[in-house]
């Protein structure tokens, strides 16, 4: 298994619009690594290459001196590869594209979320590759400006940009919470016939408007509203972790939201202050439109070759009115009718946080979208 990444961009794709959709065709051009790589690790370095604004290389430790950029201002993101792909679009040949997983994360979380779970589904299906993404304004992403609002749709369709730019037409996405809408939000803005059949699995999300929570329960506006509040630059995470558990917030939330922080300067010899890697008022916007953003036309209309699956967390959250089940039941008589698929799943023993919760589950459910390859 093997793992690519990227952090900056040396180039802008300028063919036009239907040529940033991967869903369209499957006529790509592809580059590819001659000899396979069995590690491949980052190298991290603000010193500006000469003649190149480039920031981040990839050392194959097992020919360390081999290097070759991957260039994407688009997205930071992770490519992490079964052992038995050979493809890469950034190295001359051409090898039939393998298939290959998106993976999204929630709000103010980042692709790291997905690390281990990706690993694991490498290991279980070695042919696959899968794509993990930093969302704008989150992690890597943070630090490579956009233009517009910042929205689900706007974040959606960074991601079909980045699949344009890398060349891939994915069999699978999968979105966790606010991620769950940007994969519906692919599906609506993505150029229609598919070029291929693609499996959309929408993690304890609804399509339409969020409902506030209960009292007791953590409330993500109101989260981003106390980040807010705090200093761009702190000294321990176990303040912070101690600070939002006093406010009221759980210590899993807590726990977790300290994982957007990272050290200034991680090579000096003192302790180094702690600065947030995220764009929280990009993400506040974000979030807005997560909650206003209604996508239940895809799901009641669902175009042929798509088949969606929602995945409601047993302890969820997340509020699951009875209206909105009833609804996704009622899509998935009408979508078997007409050529597409909605389905819906419970993960037992689990809350929001499905990939941490009950990861055997999860993994169990989703596993019969990669076999057969």
């Amino acid at each position: 298994m093997s793992a690519v990444s990227n952090f900056t961009a040396c180039r802008r794709f300028q063919n036009g619009f239907r040529e940033e959709l991967p869903f369209i065709t499957n006529k790509f051009l592809t580059n590819n690594i001659s000899s396979p790589f069995h590690k491949v690790s980052l190298v991290h370095s603000k010193r500006m290459f000469k003649g190149s604004n480039i920031r981040m290389t990839l050392v194959d430790e097992r020919l360390s001196s081999r290097k070759v950029v991957v260039p994407s201002e688009i997205l930071a993101y992770e490519l992490v590869q079964g052992a038995k792909v050979r493809w890469s679009y950034i190295m001359e040949g051409s090898l039939p594209e393998p298939p290959t997983a998106i993976l999204l994360h929630g709000i103010l979380g980042s692709r790291k979320n997905w690390g281990s779970f990706a690993r694991r589904l490498a290991q279980e299906f070695p042919k696959w590759q899968f794509l993990l993404v930093d969302l704008r304004c989150h992690g890597d992403s943070a630090s490579l400006k956009k233009r517009g609002t910042h929205t689900v749709a706007s974040a959606a369709l960074d991601v079909l940009k980045l699949l344009g730019q890398l060349r891939l037409t994915p069999r699978v996405v999968v979105g966790h919470s606010f991620g769950g809408k940007v994969a519906l939000s692919m599906v609506e803005q993505v150029a229609k016939p598919l070029a291929r059949p693609v499996r959309v699995w929408v993690l304890d999300a609804t399509p339409g408007e969020v409902r506030a929570g209960a009292d007791g329960d953590d409330h993500p506006a109101e989260l981003i509203s106390f980040l807010s509040k705090l200093p761009k630059e702190v000294s321990s995470k176990r303040d912070i972790v101690e600070a939002l558990i006093h406010e009221g917030f759980s210590k899993d939330v807590a726990q977790w939201v300290v994982t957007n922080l990272r050290q200034i300067n991680p090579a000096g010899s003192s302790p180094s202050p702690l600065s947030w890697v995220f764009d929280l008022k990009g993400i506040a916007e974000m979030y807005q439109s997560y909650e206003e953003t209604n996508l239940w036309k895809i799901v009641e209309d669902v175009p042929r070759g798509v088949h969606i699956n929602f995945l409601k967390a047993e302890r969820s959250l997340h509020r699951w009115a009875l209206e909105d089940i009833r609804r996704i039941h009622v899509a998935e008589e009408q979508a078997v009718e007409e050529g597409g698929g909605v389905e819906m799943h419970v993960l037992e023993d689990a809350g929001h946080w499905v990939h941490a919760d009950n990861p055997d589950g999860l993994f169990k459910i989703l596993s019969f979208s990669f076999q057969g390859f």
